[in-house]
């Protein structure tokens, strides 16, 4: 592997071990990046960045000890120039527009599922790679631009982006599954609503279904999360 070929170096600062663990998980399932370690709080961050070589920081912004962009402050006065995709729950957008000088290139809104941040991995790759003299404002707004999401792809008509992230947080916060019977009671829609929102996660590859058996009649269908989606 030459240089050009190195993986991107990406460190996982998260208090919580279980989404720590999860999004080291996550970083490994993307080709061209390797997680070279996580850390729980600024302290144990800030250490490991002494020690070992890192391109970017996956950092939460609510750490035990300091505030993420106050971490990203001192690593910057330290010399530190790793990126960062800061993850965060907060949608305050005075704190997005702070980060956006210290060097956070993007931002993915807890929860956010593995496609999301594969999204936003890949997008950082493409910007990172890009080396060399520009031969204009348009390839310098071509190279700013692979940041940027794209538009969310139409859902099926009928279909509302609202009430499928409703449909979603449901399902997922279910472990055993539902059926849209119990979809429709938690949601608040009927159950031919929630069965097309069902089967349109279904068809994205975020959802499976299987049939409930030990019922009278004809068996209703289980619809389960799929896990890393």
């Amino acid at each position: 592997m030459t240089a050009a070929q190195q993986p991107i170096r990406v460190l996982v600062v998260e208090d919580d071990p279980v989404a720590a663990d999860a999004h080291v998980m996550y970083v490994g399932r993307v080709p061209g990046f390797v997680a070279v370690g996580k850390a729980h709080t600024g302290a144990e961050a800030r250490r490991a960045l002494d020690r070992t070589p890192v391109d970017l920081l996956l950092l939460d912004l609510h750490l035990p000890d300091v505030h993420g962009l106050q971490l990203a402050r001192s690593l910057r006065a330290a010399g530190h120039h790793a990126d960062v995709i800061a993850v965060t729950s907060a949608r305050d957008l005075t704190v997005v527009r702070e980060g956006v000088s210290l060097g956070v290139v993007q931002y993915v809104l807890k929860p956010f599922t593995f496609a999301t941040l594969r999204d936003r991995l890949i997008r950082y790759a493409e910007f990172h790679a890009a080396a060399g003299e520009a031969s204009g404002q348009d390839e310098v707004d071509r190279a700013l631009a692979t940041l940027r999401a794209p538009s969310p792809a139409a859902l099926p008509k009928g279909l509302s982006a609202p009430t499928l992230e409703r449909v979603s947080v449901v399902l997922r916060d279910c472990a055993d599954g539902l059926t849209a019977t119990g979809v429709a009671e938690e949601v608040g829609i009927s159950r031919i609503t929630a069965r097309r929102y069902l089967e349109h996660l279904v068809d994205a590859g975020r959802a499976a279904r299987s049939p409930q058996y030990g019922t009278v009649g004809r068996p209703e269908l289980q619809y389960r999360w799929v896990k890393g989606q």
